[in-house]
């Protein structure tokens, strides 16, 4: 039986959302925008009806499910709107707790799913360095420098014109909030935190451009973080060491790269249907793990399995993140 499917929010992640859900056959997809240049290119590029407004397609269809694509800081409305119209929802990176506590109360108590994006953690690479933690003894450390310019993101509009140029919900606050999930489930609990940032660069932002972070997690792991918006190269570089373990990653679903003991050689890790990529995102930018969370939604509104990530866990990362911001 096909589920009818709202996407709420037709910018580069509704498109991309929608692209990913036309794969499947056992789906049926509406989309909504106020911008009427979205809503034509969507109907154009896709064949599905599109509206200006929720209240609009919701009058015309029953819904099973949304998928909230908008802006962050529209999110917990809107959300809260889905959830009281009894449809699970899947909602991208919130970047501030909103209404975390209401929606999920909402959820809990109608039996719905409040499924929140956490992409990083469907990536291979991310779930082999995860499994990888979990097998080696000892005490470890790791490096990471995630960054890219930030007229770079979207090199279609001003950084400006969206989510990234404000300060509740700026690029960098926004890196964090994509990479802590999965640095938290592989190296636990985050248990101190010590921040050094400011701005670098003139662009017109009124927040920091770049922090150096120093990480202490519960199982003993420490790690240096460094985001910025600043790096005119888009860059992700990981290095994980301890007395077992020699492990480095680019950010490439081909660039994981194990160093074995025994007979001090580095061999490369390879996935297959890891490496799928979409022209205007940086090249570390993998269509795959979009693609898996996507399936892991419906398999847990079937009860199948459950997320990796939700909004509980989230609501104590953007703590964090607002300690290291403060």
């Amino acid at each position: 039986m096909q589920k009818i499917i709202l996407v709420i929010g037709l910018g580069s992640m509704g498109k991309r959302r929608i692209r990913l859900l036309s794969e499947r056959n056992d789906v049926q997809i509406c989309g909504v925008d106020s911008q009427e240049s979205r809503r034509k290119e969507v109907e154009e590029k896709y064949a599905l009806h599109t509206f200006e407004s929720i209240e609009l397609a919701m009058n015309n269809h029953e819904f099973d499910c949304a998928f909230v694509c908008t802006s962050p800081l529209s999110h917990s409305t809107i959300i809260k709107k889905c959830l009281l119209n009894n449809l699970h929802v899947f909602t991208e990176l919130n970047l501030v707790s909103d209404g975390y506590d209401d929606n999920m109360k909402i959820a809990k108590d109608n039996g719905l799913v409040l499924f929140l994006s956490s992409t990083l953690c469907y990536r291979q690479e991310m779930n082999y360095i995860i499994d990888a933690v979990q097998h080696t003894e000892g005490k470890l450390n790791y490096n990471y420098h995630v960054g890219q310019y930030l007229p770079d993101w979207h090199p279609w509009e001003s950084y400006n014109n969206y989510f990234i140029g404000d300060e509740r919900t700026n690029g960098c606050r926004e890196i964090m909030a994509i990479d802590l999930p999965w640095l938290v489930s592989a190296f636990g609990k985050i248990k101190n935190v010590q921040a050094l940032k400011s701005k670098n660069t003139t662009l017109n932002i009124s927040y920091n451009d770049n922090y150096l972070m120093l990480i202490e997690h519960e199982s003993g792991t420490k790690g240096v973080f460094a985001v910025d918006v600043v790096s005119r190269k888009a860059v992700r570089k990981f290095e994980l060491y301890g007395e077992n373990i020699y492990l480095t990653w680019n950010g490439t679903p081909d660039s994981l790269k194990l160093y074995n003991i025994a007979d001090k050689q580095e061999t490369s890790i390879n996935f297959e249907n890891a490496s799928e990529h979409i022209d205007g995102y940086a090249s570390f930018v993998s269509e795959t793990p979009y693609r898996e969370e996507i399936n892991a939604f419906f398999d847990e509104i079937t009860g199948r399995k459950a997320a990796k990530w939700d909004i509980e866990k989230d609501k104590h990362i953007l703590q964090v993140i607002d300690q290291i911001e403060a």
